[in-house]
């Protein structure tokens, strides 16, 4: 949403990284809405590379909506999604590659070393953006995500198999989208592996006002109350029966 300043240098981090590997692979960007020039950015720049593709969806949805309408849009074996930022940069697919091979289901990077060792930020966060993420992931892990201390970096992946069962379910469209991801992970038995993120904050940033933080919480309360109520293994249940008809 509105990243004419940055997409440009994060599309050319990640087709560099991506233009010379053996596997068959795509990008696909989502445009949730932009009223700024993200779409002529991104149409010049796919315009004489292969293997890009972009969705231009007028209107604003929110980050959960987009990566949702992205991740079932892709065709990979593999789906994996990033912020426009860059902050998560594309190298830290290599170290996910090897999860993948070894069965692993869904992949994340965590900026929080209590997740995995080498995980840490180039720059720390200031005071008041440490001290609300940290009450917040301690929320979640109590709510909702259980194990999991850094649920929202920008940077996972999951297998066809599951991201084709996980986000169809998806009922949050914003901030709170990863963790809802990662607890119907867990709720279908997925095995999740993490590795270690390396973050470069960047201080433009779309997210993470106060309002975000709260959006969270009431978000990350609306996932744990689906799960407590059976809305998700409902909803999960009548698509196999549409699927099987």
């Amino acid at each position: 949403y509105n990243e004419e300043q940055r997409i440009g240098a994060t599309l050319e981090s990640v087709y560099s990284y991506l233009e010379p590997q053996p596997y068959c692979w795509e990008m696909l960007i989502v445009i949730d809405g932009a009223t700024d020039g993200t779409l002529e950015k991104v149409r010049a720049f796919a315009q004489e590379r292969a293997n890009i593709r972009w969705i231009d969806r007028r209107e604003n949805r929110g980050k959960g909506f987009t990566v949702r309408q992205g991740m079932l849009a892709a065709t990979g074996a593999i789906r994996l999604f990033t912020d426009a930022d860059n902050s998560t940069d594309i190298t830290h697919w290599d170290k996910m590659q090897p999860l993948f091979e070894q069965g692993y289901d869904v992949v994340i990077c965590s900026r929080d070393a209590k997740d995995v060792a080498g995980a840490r930020q180039a720059v720390p966060q200031p005071f008041r953006k440490r001290l609300l993420g940290n009450l917040g992931n301690l929320f979640i892990q109590i709510v909702a995500v259980p194990g999991i201390w850094d649920t929202q970096c920008g940077f996972k992946a999951f297998t066809k198999e599951s991201a084709e069962k996980i986000f169809p379910l998806m009922q949050i469209d914003r901030w709170g989208f990863d963790v809802e991801a990662l607890a119907l992970a867990r709720r279908f038995h997925y095995s999740v592996g993490i590795v270690a993120a390396y973050w470069i904050d960047d201080p433009r940033t779309n997210v993470h006002s106060f309002g975000d933080y709260v959006d969270s919480i009431r978000e990350t309360l609306r996932v744990r109350w689906n799960l407590l109520t059976g809305v998700y293994g409902r909803m999960a249940h009548t698509s196999t029966k549409i699927d099987a008809a």
